[in-house]
């Protein structure tokens, strides 16, 4: 007959990870900005403005989609603070937000080319 073993867990350990784990709000928001990487219009969209500020009617002629379409999405990367915009006149221009997404869009890249 085998015994029964007990594993106990290393307090030490499970203190000094729990330190570090960001609270559950800023998990969620974490967990919500890398879902806007899940779609592949958004992360199309992302790397066209990687290579160069666009309005609109640019981003869907180098897309192949609707105005309609590119715009609802950039809305979502906008709220997300992916992307942020200027307007020359009656248009708007849109950009990445930082250099943090071009470092997130090229990690990405990275890791699955690997």
């Amino acid at each position: 007959m085998e015994e029964n073993t007990y594993i106990y867990a290393d307090e030490d350990t499970i203190r000094r990870v729990e330190e570090k784990m960001p609270p559950e709000e800023e998990m969620q928001d974490i967990a919500e900005f890398f879902k806007v990487f899940g779609d592949a219009t958004r992360l199309k969209i992302l790397y066209v403005l990687l290579c160069s500020e666009m309005c609109v009617y640019d981003i869907a002629a180098v897309l192949g989609m609707s105005q309609s379409a590119i715009s609802h999405q950039l809305r979502v990367l906008k709220q997300m603070d992916l992307v942020k915009n200027r307007r020359e006149g009656k248009t708007i221009f849109y950009a990445l937000a930082d250099a943090h997404i071009v470092t997130i869009l090229s990690q990405g890249q990275d890791h699955i080319e690997e």
